[in-house]
């Protein structure tokens, strides 16, 4: 029987490190595109401004997440078009002395179509895709709803650009 040598051991870890698994941590996006165009969203709410926070939100995820470039819409591969229709609170606890609201939840609904500009082909369309934010509108963090509806811009915009995805 043959004894193992530590060099023989090292010559192996090495080129499995080499060769790899085949594993990758990118995500898998569509390659047959270079552009989105992001109009603002539509805000079919009474909370004002959100439409351009999430719209913010949603280039800077694409431009970050993605290989997609956001651009004008004369010039795009793709479209993304939405629309808020919802924002939600719900109480989540109250004080003890005084029964006011101490967590609240913010829920921000919205419906987008991803379109294929050259062909017209939907690539992907969501109805009541919703995103969660909190906050502590109570002593002594005394949070303004701003700061949860933030919350919930920013992770339904991730949320958003990861149904870009391509199937596996």
């Amino acid at each position: 029987m043959r004894s193992w040598r530590p060099w023989r051991f090292t010559a192996l870890i090495s080129a499995l490190i080499f060769i790899g698994c085949g594993y990758s941590t990118e995500e898998l996006f569509p390659g047959d595109y270079r552009s989105v165009a992001i109009p603002i969203f539509e805000n079919r709410t009474f909370t004002r401004g959100l439409e351009y926070d999430l719209t913010e939100a949603v280039i800077k995820q694409v431009e970050q997440r993605t290989p997609y470039v956001a651009t004008r819409a004369g010039v795009a591969d793709t479209l993304l078009e939405g629309r808020v229709t919802s924002v939600q609170t719900r109480e989540l606890s109250q004080t003890r002395d005084a029964g006011l609201p101490q967590e609240v939840e913010v829920l921000v609904t919205i419906d987008f179509t991803w379109t294929d500009q050259r062909r017209g082909d939907v690539l992907v369309q969501r109805r009541g895709f919703s995103g969660v934010g909190r906050y502590v509108p109570t002593a002594p963090v005394n949070q303004p709803f701003e700061v949860g509806q933030h919350e919930a811009v920013q992770r339904l915009a991730r949320d958003l650009v990861s149904t870009f995805r391509g199937g596996w």
